[in-house]
């Protein structure tokens, strides 16, 4: 006798995952097909919706280098540039949905959960991918970390020149170089001891845990109704959107403003000066992104 979806929702607490282990998890969907909606991880409440995931992949992807776009836009030209973008939007868009996808297998509806980007290439690749893959993203750690770090001292530089070129004209020697020379140095130092720290410690537990491809994490707050895939695209979709378009805007508004001489960053480079206080108030919401970025990265 096949029952409806609230009956085993009724006997849910009293059979936990209705004895649907880890062993053979197919044929229980196949004898009880209704039950593919039931949460297989019962320690996790997952209450994401679209509209949170759309707002969690634009944090994630938009960040400070969408203010070096106009330089890069500049180096492509009108044509170049633009066709550039859109063509990076669609890649960007075949990838987020073939990933979707890799949320539960084997199937990707009803499949168990990979709830990490490391699990999805251990259970799709093998183990000694998911290895490789680990390294990878330690290096990308490693990267985006010095890059951080660098980043928001070359803001605060930018802030402090703001207030002298205000204060003391535009022609001013305002230099702060040495600032982000420091900067850089220390990030090096203290991220080589990071890191040689977690290569020991992964060589100690013999394994890499975490994730550094935020998709399918974020993937993994949705509520399993709707499919979480079918969320995820629509989701990526969206984002996508308002990236390119903000994308575009800095980029073919900044080559705009400044042609040929459109500096490496809008707001570090100084191609504006004025209103200062605007400048700095921007340079200031850059660091406190990365500092969000840091710790979420971490």
């Amino acid at each position: 006798m096949i029952r409806g979806a609230d009956d085993y929702e009724e006997e849910e607490e009293e059979t936990p995952m209705l004895q649907l282990s880890s062993f053979n998890p197919t044929v229980g969907r196949e004898l009880l097909p209704q039950v593919s909606a039931i949460d297989d991880h019962k320690n996790t409440v997952r209450t994401g919706t679209l509209w949170s995931t759309i707002a969690h992949i634009i944090t994630a992807v938009i960040g400070s280098g969408v203010l070096s776009l106009a330089w890069s836009v500049s180096q492509l030209g009108w044509i170049g540039g633009p066709v550039a973008l859109f063509f990076f939007a669609m890649v960007t868009y075949v990838s987020s949905s073939l990933l979707a996808d890799c949320y539960r297998s084997p199937d990707p509806v009803t499949g168990t959960r990979n709830r990490s980007y490391a699990d999805a290439v251990r259970v799709i690749l093998g183990e000694k991918q998911a290895f490789l893959c680990g390294l990878l993203q330690f290096l990308n750690f490693y990267g985006t970390g010095v890059a951080y770090v660098v980043t928001t001292a070359t803001c605060m530089s930018a802030i402090q020149r703001s207030n002298c070129y205000h204060n003391q004209g535009h022609e001013a020697s305002c230099d702060m170089m040495w600032v982000s020379i420091i900067a850089a140095i220390m990030s090096f130092c203290y991220s080589s001891i990071g890191f040689g720290l977690g290569i020991a410690k992964v060589i100690e537990n013999g394994k890499i845990d975490g994730s550094l491809s935020f998709f399918l994490e974020i993937q993994d707050t949705l509520k399993s109704t709707p499919p979480e895939n079918k969320v995820m695209k629509k989701a990526s979709v969206y984002a996508i959107l308002v990236t390119t378009f903000f994308y575009l805007g800095c980029g073919c508004f900044g080559y705009a403003a400044f042609g040929d001489n459109t500096p490496g960053n809008l707001l570090t480079g100084f191609g504006f000066y004025e209103p200062y206080w605007l400048i700095d108030f921007a340079n200031a919401c850059i660091i406190l992104h990365l500092i969000g970025g840091y710790q979420r990265g971490g």
